[in-house]
């Protein structure tokens, strides 16, 4: 996986962009930006553009959203 790449961890469903490496986890934030998670290396899939953008537009609701 390379820097940039949207992928999921196929241990919950969650959609990340990678952040770097470590070892054998690879670093994920949320589309949107967030709280980064480590991920091992054969929990990841590639991400259709399709969950991309679910994903973006979840994280832009919860964003915007009234108090």
């Amino acid at each position: 996986m390379r820097k940039g790449e949207y992928v999921i961890d196929t241990r919950d469903g969650r959609v990340g962009q990678v952040m770097g490496k470590v070892g054998g986890y690879v670093q994920l934030r949320p589309p949107g930006g967030g709280r980064e998670w480590d991920c091992p290396d054969d929990a990841l899939a590639p991400a259709p553009p399709g969950e991309v953008l679910r994903a973006r537009v979840r994280e832009l609701n919860r964003q915007h959203r009234l108090p």
